[in-house]
């Protein structure tokens, strides 16, 4: 899953892009605000991270222009100024969330899994893909090459899943809270069955045997 960042700070861009690539993340950072928007309509991406007080063209300008394109994608703001009037200003451009420097690491992990989530959910069809396997949520099909995949819907789930967030690593506990329902929270032995017999049915389509990788003590990626 790509994440544009774009700060000019070089210590808070090397720490950011080292955490987020750590997380399964893949970064592209730029370091002014004409770059960033270069980069963000040479490729599509997860989320943007923007700080505000950029060089060539500040974060709120670039903001607007993304809006002004159309673009749906999430876009986080980084300021060191916490005033309500900036936040307005920030949100009124298009920003779907602001955060306020100096920031704590797992809340802005928190608060980009809620962007992807809600991005996600706002564009429920939208075809999802990794390598050679392919799904459709607006047709509940899932294919690896030309074989069709023929999955249960917990298995369906489990690997849109996989797909939205490609090589970042999800715990048992974002798998179970993004499969199950609130009220019939699953024993790990049952994640483990089905994971399982989702990696059986792509490997007999002719998928690698660790398509799905279990990270030991972490949780599970496509790899």
């Amino acid at each position: 899953m790509q994440i544009l960042l774009v700060e000019d700070d070089h210590q808070l861009g090397a720490s950011l892009t080292e955490a987020l690539t750590d997380k399964g993340y893949l970064v592209d950072w730029r370091t002014d605000g004409e770059a960033g928007w270069l980069q963000a309509s040479a490729s599509s991406y997860a989320v943007i991270i923007l700080d505000v007080m950029l060089p060539k063209l500040n974060g709120i300008q670039l903001c607007q222009r993304l809006r002004k394109r159309d673009s749906s994608v999430p876009i986080l703001m980084l300021t060191a100024r916490d005033t309500n009037s900036d936040k307005v200003t920030g949100l009124d451009a298009g920003a779907d969330d602001y955060v306020v420097k100096p920031f704590d690491l797992l809340e802005l992990l928190a608060r980009l899994r809620a962007l992807i989530r809600r991005s996600s959910l706002d564009n429920p069809n939208t075809m999802l893909s990794w390598q050679q396997i392919t799904l459709d949520p607006s047709a509940h099909e899932a294919f690896y090459g030309e074989t069709r995949l023929s999955l249960t819907p917990k298995e369906f789930n489990l690997l849109a899943l996989f797909l939205r967030n490609g090589k970042r690593v999800l715990s048992r506990a974002v798998v179970i809270e993004e499969c199950w329902p609130a009220d019939a929270i699953p024993d790990e032995a049952t994640v483990k069955s089905h994971i399982k017999r989702l990696r059986q049915k792509l490997r007999h389509a002719g998928a690698p045997t660790d398509v799905i990788e279990t990270v030991h003590g972490v949780g599970y990626r496509l790899q």
